[in-house]
């Protein structure tokens, strides 16, 4: 796994398979948000595969994908509900670590300056400077 730390609350990866999920618990996480919608690639695991990992491991699991219609409002209010509702750190995942860096930082508008955050997803690889139009109202 190539966990990318976002914030102490947030971090992010690109795909994990079910026998991922266990080193996720050990990390510290306590829920895990899938951005990636079933189907994208044939080697990819089925999202019941990782929610019944996580359930079995007990962490929180949240299904908020992330398709070729794009980002919705419902996705950010989810992501966000998410986040403030978790009593711990969050393991966000898709393809590449990308959309759940979108979501993230896009949950994040009007609860942080747009600077900080884009700088935030910087430093853990992810440039989200496409947003600051977004993310400054």
């Amino acid at each position: 796994m190539d966990v990318k730390r976002i914030n102490d609350h947030v971090s992010v990866s690109p795909q994990i398979r079910p026998e991922d999920v266990k080193a996720i618990k050990d990390l510290g996480f306590v829920a895990i948000i899938n951005n990636r919608p079933d189907g994208e690639s044939p080697d990819q695991p089925e999202n019941a595969a990782i929610e019944q990992a996580a359930h079995d491991a007990g962490l929180a699991y949240h299904f908020i994908p992330l398709g070729r219609d794009g980002v919705s409002s419902g996705m950010i209010e989810q992501t966000r509900e998410v986040l403030e509702g978790s009593t711990g750190p969050v393991f966000c995942f898709c393809r590449s670590g990308t959309r759940s860096t979108t979501l993230w930082a896009l949950s994040q508008a009007g609860k942080a300056p747009a600077s900080e955050i884009i700088s935030a997803a910087a430093h853990a690889g992810y440039d989200m400077s496409h947003l600051l139009g977004h993310l400054s109202q």
